[in-house]
């Protein structure tokens, strides 16, 4: 781990943390202990040094002892009862003073304050029948405990919190090579570091989107230039004349519109700009695909109400041309119905082959170019499919007595 690392700083900081507290917890425990020998000093050391002197003088006369007993001090003078006391394993020594012959302990039995004095072979013993003793360090301990698992929790949840930069910076190392798959699955968390990387789990998918743009949109180019490009070096091989010569402006008027639309498709994939729209005619709309795809006049079969449509006009154009393009390619008359209904829905019917598989596989980019298959509708639905959802728009499909309805639907707010 790097000396730089933000991981790094918090390691030692939650070390640093960890031993000021133990530093502190271990003085707090010499202080009360010292603390508390003070206060048993001042309170039981005057009483033995009585009871020496008395000792000394008169010996323990009944009314020295019962003057100790209106201290809360009661003489033991039963030797078992002592006994039990010195000889208890749960006995604790609080206080020993050792001057030279004169041994003076203050002992903890079960909370129960004793003062043991022994001199020259006699042993005294009183019970404090006013003092209990409480262990100060039970409190510190527990304190210590707590302090000690919220830096711990804290440590924890900190190093999670940032564990995602790791990712992201292990992750950038990647994009150059065009790895743009992240996984982060805590999507629901809002901090700071968290919203970050999923942000960066967004570009990186819009990158993704915008690499597989590309290669339908260079794909897709090879796929509609291959038609004018054809009818153009068959055009050239003839004969020059005026219908010629205006069949060639045609082939290339068609070259010049297919990059311009090559350029709003291309656009509208990888982007997330909203596309400008404006109310145009249905029949303009199919006019201008018909146009575009350079058909006979009997090809399509105009069945449809001459509607207002709020959608972008090029785009729409783009994706009902290729509609009309797949319906007559994939047809057994090689003609289109358009339709309109109460509903506002704008339908393509064909008949022929129904499609081999659920439309939502035709989204798929490449889907086609996998599949092989005859029934294929190749890049088009993708593009379509694109489109359509830029427009607030959704494509469904039908097959119904050998005929393949496709439906141009508008999205409701809740479906957006």
């Amino acid at each position: 781990m790097k000396k730089e690392s933000i991981f790094f700083t918090v390691t030692i900081s939650f070390v640093i943390s960890l031993f000021l507290v133990i530093a502190s917890f271990l003085a707090l425990v010499f202080h009360t202990q010292e603390d508390k020998e003070k206060q048993l000093s001042k309170k039981y050391l005057p009483v033995a040094k009585m009871v020496l002197e008395q000792q000394r003088k008169n010996g323990l006369t009944k009314f020295f002892v019962e003057s100790l007993s209106n201290m809360d001090m009661d003489f033991i003078d039963d030797i078992g009862q002592m006994n039990a006391v010195l000889f208890n394993p749960k006995t604790k020594i609080a206080l020993e003073r050792r001057y030279r012959t004169i041994l003076i302990r203050v002992l903890d039995l079960n909370g129960e304050s004793f003062l043991f004095i022994k001199n020259d072979g006699l042993a005294i013993m009183f019970k404090d029948s006013d003092y209990k003793h409480v262990n100060p360090l039970l409190y510190l301990s527990v304190v210590f405990a707590v302090l000690f698992m919220a830096i711990v929790l804290s440590f924890i949840t900190t190093w999670k919190k940032l564990y995602p930069i790791k990712l992201l910076k292990d992750k950038v190392k990647t994009l150059g090579e065009e790895d743009f798959d992240f996984e982060y699955y805590n999507t629901t968390a809002q901090d700071e570091v968290s919203q970050l990387a999923i942000e960066f789990k967004n570009t990186a998918k819009k990158l993704k989107d915008i690499k597989e743009s590309r290669n339908v949109f260079i794909r897709n180019i090879m796929h509609e230039l291959k038609t004018p490009i054809t009818k153009g070096k068959f055009l050239s091989e003839l004969e020059n004349s005026d219908e010629n010569a205006e069949k060639m402006r045609r082939v290339f008027t068609r070259l010049e519109s297919l990059i311009s639309e090559f350029t709003q498709i291309e656009e509208l994939i990888s982007s997330t700009k909203n596309v400008i729209k404006n109310n145009y005619f249905l029949g303009d709309i199919i006019d201008n695909a018909e146009d575009m795809l350079m058909l006979e006049d009997n090809v399509i079969i105009s069945e449809y109400e001459n509607k207002k449509l709020n959608v972008n006009f090029k785009l729409f154009c783009v994706a009902v041309k290729n509609l009309i393009d797949n319906a007559i390619k994939y047809s057994d008359n090689k003609k289109v119905t358009i339709k309109t209904n109460d509903k506002d829905e704008i339908i393509f019917e064909n008949s022929g082959k129904g499609l081999a598989y659920p439309l939502e596989n035709y989204f798929e980019p490449f889907f086609a170019n996998e599949n092989k298959s005859k029934n294929s509708f190749g890049l088009g639905l993708y593009i379509v499919n694109s489109i359509l959802r830029a427009n607030d728009c959704m494509l469904k499909y039908e097959y119904i007595n050998g005929i393949n309805i496709f439906k141009i639907v508008k999205l409701e707010k809740k479906d957006k």
